[in-house]
């Protein structure tokens, strides 16, 4: 039997959850070790990483991943759900054109660490319930705000002003986690004076993983090479974390989950552990009540 282990860039199309991709994958590659590193809203495309086999060790340590996004904005109406799938709730003619330098001006208000609102229509957990459920039943609750980092946040859509007469335009986004894109398309439109919410979304990059690298599950499904050849390395989901390389005498050590004198040269945690032959060992964390020692977060046995 073929073990399959991986990383696999999934171009997510619309009107699946995270979930149904999973379920998808599972039947493609056969095999039930599969996790995603956070979700997608179904209505949104693009970049969706899958961990496969042995990479499912490290899915946990992929959800904190910085996110790119291309959006659109249609300004005039405000929906339940903030975005183009939701009933219409306040309704408003744009009757100016509006310069372009007004928008970006909006952006750079925008850019860096902001507060945010989860959207009811959102899986934010209040009570051990997700607000979701609470809005489906018409029931209002208050919201846990939360912050957020706009690392960059810039206006696509070319020319000088906004025509009154089509009221959209496209934006790029690059954010921490967690950053509801659809909320920051409401609060572009409530500085400019008008309802709006987010018709359109992809995401184009997730960490490292970016949009031209990501495979269909046409192209999946209908492969003349092994489904091997679409997987990245677990040590590419972990590309972001500090490295330490051991000789075979600690490799040892490390396989057995054994406690270590803490490196010199290491000012981070948690940080991967590698052989010589450039496979991640083990994720090591600096000891929680031990200065000067090291402990296994996830020892990744390699199959």
């Amino acid at each position: 039997m073929i073990v399959r282990q991986g990383i696999l860039a999934l171009k997510k199309p619309g009107g699946m959850t995270s979930h149904d991709c999973v379920g998808k994958i599972r039947r493609i590659f056969s095999t039930k070790k599969v996790g995603h590193t956070g979700t997608l809203d179904p209505e949104v495309t693009g970049v969706l990483p899958i961990c496969i086999g042995r990479a499912t060790k490290i899915a946990e340590y992929m959800s904190d991943y910085g996110k790119e996004y291309i959006g659109e904005v249609t300004l005039g109406v405000s929906t339940e759900t903030e975005d183009a799938h939701g009933e219409k709730v306040i309704e408003k003619k744009v009757d100016e054109d509006i310069q372009f330098e007004k928008i970006k001006e909006i952006m750079r208000s925008l850019t860096g660490k902001i507060e945010q609102m989860p959207p009811m229509y959102s899986a934010v957990k209040v009570n051990g319930k997700k607000l979701y459920e609470y809005a489906r039943q018409g029931i209002q609750v208050e919201r846990p705000k939360r912050k957020v980092t706009i690392y960059e946040l810039e206006l696509l859509t070319e020319g000088e002003k906004l025509s009154k007469d089509h009221p959209v335009f496209s934006f790029r986004v690059k954010c921490s986690k967690g950053t509801y894109v659809r909320t920051l398309a409401v609060a572009i439109g409530e500085k400019l004076g008008y309802p709006a919410h987010m018709s359109s979304l992809i995401r184009t990059a997730s960490g490292p993983f970016t949009l031209s690298e990501c495979v269909t599950f046409e192209e999946l499904e209908n492969s003349s090479v092994p489904l091997d050849r679409y997987l990245f390395p677990l040590e590419r989901g972990i590309s972001h974390f500090p490295k330490w390389t051991v000789d075979s005498d600690t490799e040892a050590q490390i396989k057995n989950g054994s406690v270590l004198p803490r490196p010199k040269d290491l000012e981070q945690s948690p940080f991967g552990v590698y052989n010589g032959e450039g496979k991640c060992l083990a994720i090591y964390q600096f000891h929680p009540s031990k200065p000067g020692l090291i402990k296994p977060a996830k020892v990744l046995a390699i199959e």
